[in-house]
């Protein structure tokens, strides 16, 4: 039985790793997670007490625990997606990003690299480094208001030109990756993933913040106009896609992995308000957080349910207008395409919040409170 290790797999995608890959395979894995305040275990309980999963609360940059893990459990694949990953975060404190996204990938390369060099015949053949990463490495895409025609897309071959600290971190991840393969020979893989969302997602991102401020009557905070776009994959595609490249990818090949669901922000925030409408209304009283003269022409006007809660603030500087993945080439060579639309992925993803309230609650009752996005300067 083959093992991966996988890094940051308490994570939001790290653990949709760990769920798919006990659920639907026969790998075992040990998840290696230092637990920061987005790392919950919480979203690891369907599969914890399983034989086949195995937890080291270890942190990246700690090279002896690393090797001791390493020793171990003796991994077949390394999937590396332990990474500080919020954009408004970097901005506010940068020095965590470089120090768990470059020190920390720094660490375990060299760690990964001596344990493979120790392997023989068909264990050493055979291993694998897979990194996964972000479309946001790519920088920005021309928007739709700012061009006519055919919009370019991200591909394997875009250049690397990030915008944020975070999207910089992780630029200069995949480089070492890289280096680390064409230097020393480490056998790597790298994917570059466009916006997930989905179940156990962390509520300082997008679509988790909106669902919880709006079951909670609180403001919704769009930035600028709500007209930058993102392509939304939902994180069990994600899942598949990533098993599939560590297990089946080219050595040496990079893949991006989108959903084909280009989206404006101000879209994904309305289409969440239109869904709680339906799925959970808001209480009779709360319709309206402005009172028109009855019969009045605002009567036409005025936002019904929970879009009447939408609110924008100031944009956050360095905020790139438009990501956009080119997918073809997964699609092409290991037949991988998103299960998910964005509208049925969007619904079951609110269906879930609603019906995992203890989970969000948890969560709220951390360090976390909800206190970036909209209330920063």
């Amino acid at each position: 039985m083959e093992r991966i290790l996988i890094t940051g797999g308490a994570g939001f995608i790290g653990s949709a790793v760990i769920r798919h890959i006990i659920k639907d395979t026969e790998y075992s894995v040990v998840n290696v997670d230092k637990l920061t305040y987005a790392g919950n275990l919480e979203s690891l309980a369907s599969v914890c007490d399983n034989p086949r999963y195995a937890f080291e609360k270890v942190d990246i940059c700690d090279a002896e625990e690393l090797k001791r893990v390493f020793a171990e459990y003796r991994p077949d694949i390394v999937m590396h997606l332990a990474a500080e990953s919020h954009v408004d975060r970097s901005i506010d404190g940068p020095g965590e990003f470089i120090q768990t996204n470059i020190v920390g990938t720094y660490t375990l390369l060299e760690q990964a690299r001596t344990y493979w060099a120790s392997l023989q015949g068909d264990k050493k053949a055979n291993f694998r480094f897979h990194h996964i990463s972000t479309d946001e490495v790519y920088g920005d895409l021309p928007h739709p208001d700012e061009i006519e025609g055919k919009l370019p897309l991200f591909t394997e071959s875009t250049a690397y030109a990030p915008s944020s600290p975070y999207s910089a971190s992780k630029a200069g991840s995949d480089h070492l990756v890289r280096a680390w393969r064409k230097t020393y020979g480490l056998p790597t893989l790298v994917t570059n993933c466009s916006n997930n969302y989905g179940p156990y997602h962390f509520p300082e991102k997008l679509i988790p913040l909106i669902i919880l401020n709006a079951l909670e009557g609180k403001s919704l905070p769009v930035y600028g106009k709500g007209n930058q776009i993102r392509d939304w994959l939902y994180v069990e595609d994600h899942a598949r896609a990533l098993v599939l490249v560590a297990t089946q990818g080219k050595i040496g090949e990079t893949y991006n992995v989108g959903g084909h669901n280009e989206k404006q922000n101000i879209e994904v925030v309305k289409t969440i308000c239109e869904i709680l409408d339906d799925l959970r209304p808001r209480p009779h009283g709360e319709q309206t957080l402005t009172k028109p003269t009855r019969h009045s022409a605002l009567d036409a006007e005025t936002p019904k349910g929970y879009s009447q809660l939408i609110t924008y603030v100031k944009d956050r500087p360095g905020h790139d207008m438009r990501y956009a993945i080119d997918a073809r080439k997964i699609q092409r060579e290991l037949g991988w395409a998103p299960q998910e639309t964005f509208e049925s992925g969007i619904r079951k993803t609110v269906q879930w919040y609603l019906n995992n309230q203890a989970w969000c609650q948890h969560i709220q009752d951390g360090s976390y409170q909800r206190e970036r996005l909209g209330n920063k300067p």
